[in-house]
């Protein structure tokens, strides 16, 4: 059996080990890693954002729907001062920091949708988080908040309920 050459061997290494090189010389340059760093951080806070808002939502449109079938509870989490400047009629007022001491009053709604409310939305979707996390099994977030469901010309109720 003949001897295997050996410079072919060699030579296939060396490309291998330049190969090896230029990648650490890539992630050894400052200006790289800085580019990397920026990809990474702005991919994160995009998935970041997605999961933020993947809760449950309705549209002004279901929320209007579960309300005239008398299924659902709307459940403001704006302060009194924004509550009592304009809300959802018939809605329930509970501000959202202290929405976790006074989810006992929404009991008889645990197996009821609750729909939360805030000016646009963002503050409605922790509120139907921390309701779901406490056993509200249908508690969902007004999509838009009430700006949305002004924008559809839904009414608005100004003095305290």
């Amino acid at each position: 059996m003949p001897n295997p050459d050996r410079s072919g061997l060699l030579f296939y290494n060396a490309n291998i080990l330049s190969t090896h090189w230029n990648t650490v010389n890539f992630f050894a340059d400052i200006n790289n890693l800085v580019l990397l760093a920026i990809v990474l951080l702005s991919g994160g806070a995009l998935v970041a954002h997605t999961l933020q808002r993947a809760g449950a939502k309705v549209t002004p449109l279901q929320a209007t729907q579960l309300l005239n079938q008398g299924k659902a509870l709307i459940l403001d989490v704006r302060s009194e001062e924004e509550f009592a400047a304009g809300h959802v009629k018939d809605a329930k007022n509970i501000p959202l920091k202290v929405l976790k001491e006074r989810s006992g009053e929404l009991e008889k709604f645990k197996t009821r949708p609750v729909i939360t409310v805030c000016a646009r939305g963002l503050q409605s979707n922790k509120a139907a988080s921390l309701l779901k996390k406490q056993g509200f099994e249908q508690a969902s977030s007004l999509l838009g908040g009430l700006e949305a469901w002004q924008a559809q010309g839904l009414p608005v109720s100004k003095k305290k309920e």
